[in-house]
């Protein structure tokens, strides 16, 4: 499948809120929450006023010209919160392109981007459950913090650990 990751344009930010709520883990056999869920403070932390601040950051991928995936990141008191300075990560890609490297290919040029940006390192919280957890983790996360459902995982951008 031809992909193409770019950077979010400061119009498309709106579609944070839907890969917000496409990035909700859904156990099979649980009912998904309604999607005013995004509304909740501790998620509006992810999208609320994006791009105003300074260590926003934001890629899609594209097929055939439809945006299908996003990764986007940002300094915030999020559920993968390490530190004040470290940006925090949020991904998703839309269900049917799953599977054909989108998601990899979004995640591997956010943290290109963040190395070349001077951060040494980024978090994010992922359900331990999640399939994604393999992807973190190949993609050199690590994790550094757990709970019953989640880890808090980190990648080194400088080599460091």
């Amino acid at each position: 499948m031809d992909y193409l990751i770019r950077e979010m344009n400061r119009g498309e930010y709106a579609l944070l809120r839907d890969f917000l709520y496409e990035a909700i883990y859904i156990p099979k056999g649980v009912e998904p929450p309604p999607r005013s869920v995004v509304s909740l403070p501790e998620l509006q932390e992810y999208i609320a006023d994006f791009g105003t601040r300074k260590h926003d950051h934001a890629l899609i991928a594209e097929v055939q010209g439809r945006i299908v995936g996003a990764v986007w990141g940002r300094i915030m008191n999020d559920y993968g919160h390490i530190n004040d300075a470290t940006p925090s990560l949020a991904m998703s890609v839309y269900q049917e392109y799953r599977g054909h490297g989108i998601g990899t290919a979004l995640l591997k040029e956010l943290l290109s981007t963040l190395m070349a940006q001077g951060y040494p390192k980024v978090s994010l919280s992922v359900q331990k459950a999640n399939y994604a957890v393999n992807m973190y983790l190949a993609a050199g996360f690590h994790i550094v913090g757990e709970n019953e459902e989640e880890y808090i995982m980190v990648a080194d951008l400088l080599g460091e650990r």
